[in-house]
């Protein structure tokens, strides 16, 4: 399956859950809306008959009249309209308090559970005077005049109830011996509103499980997204690996099998067979890659397992000689290669305690790892240091080197260091692995040294025997 198909299976699954994710939040919210106008229509119904009670007529009955009579003398002209207003409110403050009495022990007896404030406001006040109306007072956004009750915004309450009362009155003043009629034709427009306090708080709370459930399941859905993108990338991975593995493994085979070939040419050479050194040595070389090449065909077979798996058959080495060997025939390796290769070993010579065959082959895919990322003119240096008591191992590159990023990966199994998106060298990705867990085996470790175009430098610290 190509990248680019898992980027559009991974965009379309994360758009598809956001998708989801706003029609989950569409239908909480509606769901929020019919919570809430059910519980707030539910209130109304509970305090409805709140002000149809005989105590409310009486307070009714005693501010309409005293407004009223205010307003008679507004149409006889005695008081001015603001005055007929200014009048009113000393009564007003002083009804006000039986009217805040009367609606908590009323708003108790309901028995809601909750706290709410209820007023009765007085909006609009007209005298009509035949066809022409004169308003005497229509209460503004935030007009706080002519309320009784609690007092709140009205953006913070519910209407319960509006009502117009309409009335004709007649009035008969005696002046100067003189009897004349005064004819009040008058509009009240009231309205009555409570404020439910804490009711976001209530109707979320009746919602509680419902928040629970869907953020649980929105997680759930999350987790399983990001499971299933993480499966489709391993199984991506490892489809990659198979087909790299089927395409690689001739090559990777190939450098035991060259070394072979040229070790067994070279027994052919008269030169060589009239010398038992040389043909010796041959015979040696032999050996040594047929052992590799099983060994290496082993390796494969067993990559899953760990340093603490690896089972060692250690033996004591000679530093020197050991070393020497490993260049001998790592020449041989690369012979149609340009690669120089230096070697710089401790002075004083060091017994190193090794699985001969798994530490050989930690160096050589370091050494060959070199070889697959190194430039035209490959050179490749090999030093040793002996202090305090631990053996260090540096094989310095001048290869294309490693990003800061690649380098905490490069001993995972599996994984090859990329150009871009493509990978440019052949290989398994588990040459730096299992050199990593041999090294570990041995009670050591590997550190890299790297930059973009700057070579890498491998530090293996193994302690000394």
């Amino acid at each position: 399956m190509k990248k680019q198909k898992i980027t559009i299976l991974i965009v379309l699954s994360i758009l598809t859950l956001l998708a989801l994710s706003g029609i989950q939040g569409y239908l909480i919210y509606n769901s929020y809306q019919l919570k809430k106008d059910v519980f707030i229509k539910e209130t109304k119904k509970s305090v409805s008959n709140l002000d149809n009670t005989k105590e409310m007529d009486s307070l009714a009955e005693l501010w309409y009249n005293e407004l009223t009579k205010n307003l008679s003398e507004y149409k006889k002209k005695n008081l001015g309209k603001s005055e007929a207003i200014a009048i009113f409110e000393p009564y007003q403050d002083s009804l006000n308090t039986i009217f805040k009495e009367y609606y908590s022990k009323e708003i108790n007896k309901a028995n809601l559970g909750f706290k709410i404030k209820y007023k009765k406001a007085i909006k609009t006040v007209i005298i009509f005077d035949g066809q022409e109306a004169d308003t005497i007072f229509s209460a503004k956004k935030g007009d706080q005049y002519f309320v009784f009750g609690e007092d709140f915004l009205d953006r913070d309450g519910y209407v319960i109830s509006r009502a117009k009362w309409f009335t004709e009155y007649d009035f008969e003043d005696e002046k100067e011996g003189e009897f004349f009629e005064t004819k009040l034709d008058l509009e009240i427009r009231t309205e009555d509103m409570i404020n439910i306090v804490g009711w976001k708080r209530i109707v979320f709370g009746q919602m509680t499980s419902l928040f629970v459930f869907s953020v649980l399941l929105f997680l759930f859905v999350v987790l399983l997204l990001l499971y299933a993108i993480n499966t489709l990338i391993r199984q991506k991975k490892i489809v990659d690996v198979r087909n790299d593995f089927i395409n690689n493994i001739t090559h990777e085979l190939k450098t035991p099998l060259a070394t072979l070939a040229i070790a067994s040419k070279s027994l052919r050479n008269k030169d060589i067979q009239n010398s038992p050194l040389a043909f010796s040595n041959a015979l040696n070389i032999l050996d040594r890659q047929n052992n590799r090449l099983q060994k290496l065909i082993d390796q494969v077979m067993n990559n899953t397992l760990g340093s603490d798996e690896i089972i060692l058959d250690k033996e004591s080495v000679i530093d020197d000689d050991y070393f020497k060997e490993i260049l001998e025939d790592f020449k041989l390796s690369v012979k149609n290669e340009e690669v120089t290769l230096q070697i710089q070993i401790e002075l004083k010579k060091v017994s190193l305690y090794i699985d001969r065959f798994l530490f050989t082959t930690a160096i050589f895919n370091i050494l060959e790892n070199a070889v697959k990322y190194g430039k035209e003119n490959i050179e490749i240096k090999i030093q040793t240091i002996c202090k305090d008591n631990k053996y260090k191992i540096l094989i310095q590159d001048n290869g294309v080197g490693i990003s800061e990023k690649e380098q905490h990966k490069i001993f995972e199994k599996f994984h090859r260091v990329t150009t871009g998106n493509l990978h440019d060298v052949k290989g398994l990705g588990l040459g730096l692995f299992y050199a990593d867990q041999i090294i570990k085996a041995h009670n050591g470790e590997i550190n890299i040294e790297s930059a973009p175009n700057m070579g890498t430098t491998f530090i293996i610290t193994t302690p000394m025997s």
